[in-house]
């Protein structure tokens, strides 16, 4: 086996921890959050139900 196939195997590995990763992180948003929250468009919606980072709010430290 070259330096090339273990390569390879290495990518197809990473890539497979980073899908099982994002299907993780799906099932634990949609836990998380209601469907209409997460497909809501209107502008402000969600940052308003949703604070993150309160310092940040409105210029605060």
């Amino acid at each position: 086996m070259d330096n090339w196939q273990l390569l390879e195997y290495a990518a197809w590995a990473l890539s497979a921890l980073l899908g099982l990763y994002m299907l993780f992180d799906t099932i634990k948003t949609n836990r998380a959050y209601s469907e209409d929250l997460l497909t809501s468009s209107r502008e402000g919606e969600i940052d308003e139900t949703l604070v993150i980072d309160p310092p940040h709010q409105g210029g605060h430290l």
